[in-house]
């Protein structure tokens, strides 16, 4: 689970938890929603940043690969919020970093 702040154009700051698995999901919202941005047609104009895909690994590899994942995380927020506004505002992305009900009770660990 990653920890986010978010910071709303209005000033307002929350902090939000997301698992990889819901990036992953958003990617794909945005890959289908979006398919020349995504650079399906045209690879060359592709816009929507890049997001390293799944990987199966051992339950004790857990944290190796969360920590290897974060600076790809970073990054892929800070690219995805400067895109235009028809993307990064869009439905998907505000649903994305809207605070949820069990970002109210944070994870344990």
């Amino acid at each position: 689970v990653y920890i986010i702040k978010v910071t709303w154009s209005n000033g307002c700051t929350e902090v939000i938890y997301r698992r990889y698995s819901k990036f992953f999901d958003l990617q794909m919202q945005m890959l289908d929603k979006f398919p020349m941005e995504g650079g399906q047609k045209d690879p060359k104009q592709r816009i929507i940043p890049f997001l390293p895909g799944k990987i199966l690994f051992r339950r004790s590899h857990i944290r190796d690969v969360a920590v290897k994942r974060l600076i790809p995380i970073d990054e892929y927020c800070k690219a995805l919020i400067q895109l235009p506004p028809y993307i990064s505002q869009c439905e998907e992305v505000l649903q994305f970093f809207e605070t949820r009900p069990d970002d109210l009770t944070p994870p344990k660990e």
